[in-house]
C-alpha cells in the first residue's frame, strides 16, 4: 500500500518523543555527574531545569531505573545509583569479559568492508592537549565509542545493548578513576581494530580479552581503600 502524502500544514513526527528528549538529558546529568552519585532527585526540580511538566520526568526516571542509573525506594523517591564498590566493578569486568569478546570474535565475522573503516577510525582517534580541562571527558568518551562500536558492529542487537547498558556503569564511575596513559588505550584499541579488519576472529577477542584484563588492572587503584566490596 503506498504511503500518502502529508496534507499541507502537518509536519512529520520528530524522530525523539519529549520523554525521549528528557530522558537523555537526564541520563547526561547524571553521566556527568551533575546529578552526583547517590543524590537525591527532586521530580519537580528537574520539570522546572528542563521546563516540561512532572510527567515526562518520572517516565524518563522508570527508565533509569530500568538502566540500573537511578533507584527507587518507597517513601523517598528517586536516587541516583551509587558508585561501583571494588567487588561491583570486578563483577562488571567479569560480564565484560563474558560479552566484549564475543562482540569482537563476532565483529571480525559479520563487519563489513564500511565498518571496518569505521572502526579503525574510531581506534586511531586523536586525544587533546592532556593540560587541557577537557582531556579526560574527552578520553573517557573516545574509549566508550570505541566499545560500543565494536558492539554494534558485531551484528548483535542483544550483544549491544548488554554492553551499552554496562558501560553506563562504568562510565558513571570514571571520574575517580586514576589518570592513565591514553595511548596504551589507544594502541590496545589499535591491535582490536586490526584483527577485526583482517577478518581474524580468534585474533579479535584474544586482543579484546587482554585490552579488558590491562584496562581492568589499570583502574584496581581507584578502590585501593575498598577491600571487602
Amino acid at each position: 500500500m503506498a504511503t500518502p502524502p502529508l496534507p499541507a500544514g502537518i509536519r512529520p513526527a520528530r524522530r525523539l518523543t519529549l520523554t525521549d528528549d528528557v530522558y537523555e538529558s537526564v541520563k547526561a546529568l547524571i553521566m556527568e555527574h551533575a546529578l552526583a552519585p547517590g543524590d537525591r532527585i527532586s521530580i519537580d526540580g528537574l520539570a522546572r531545569s528542563l521546563q516540561v511538566s512532572p510527567t515526562p520526568v518520572r517516565e524518563a526516571l522508570a527508565r533509569l531505573e530500568s538502566d540500573g542509573l537511578v533507584r527507587k525506594r518507597a517513601m523517598s523517591g528517586y536516587t541516583t545509583t551509587a558508585l561501583l564498590t571494588r567487588a561491583e566493578f570486578e563483577e562488571l569486568f567479569e560480564l565484560r569479559l563474558l560479552l566484549e569478546p564475543a562482540a569482537a570474535r563476532r565483529a571480525a565475522t559479520h563487519a563489513g568492508p564500511e565498518a571496518r573503516r569505521r572502526l579503525t577510525g574510531q581506534a586511531a582517534a586523536t586525544v587533546p592537549d592532556p593540560r587541557h580541562e577537557s582531556h579526560r571527558h574527552h578520553v573517557t568518551a573516545l574509549d566508550a565509542r570505541f566499545h560500543d562500536l565494536v558492539a554494534e558492529v558485531s551484528g548483535s542487537t542483544l550483544l549491544r545493548e548488554s554492553i551499552t547498558r554496562l558501560h553506563a556503569h562504568l562510565h558513571l564511575h570514571r571520574r575517580y578513576f586514576p589518570a592513565t596513559d591514553p595511548g596504551v588505550t589507544v594502541a590496545e584499541h589499535g591491535r582490536i581494530a586490526a584483527a577485526v579488519a583482517a577478518g581474524d576472529p580468534d585474533a579479535a577477542a584474544r586482543a579484546m580479552r587482554r585490552h579488558l584484563v590491562s584496562a581492568q588492572a589499570r583502574h584496581l587503584p581507584a578502590f585501593a581503600g575498598d577491600r571487602t566490596g
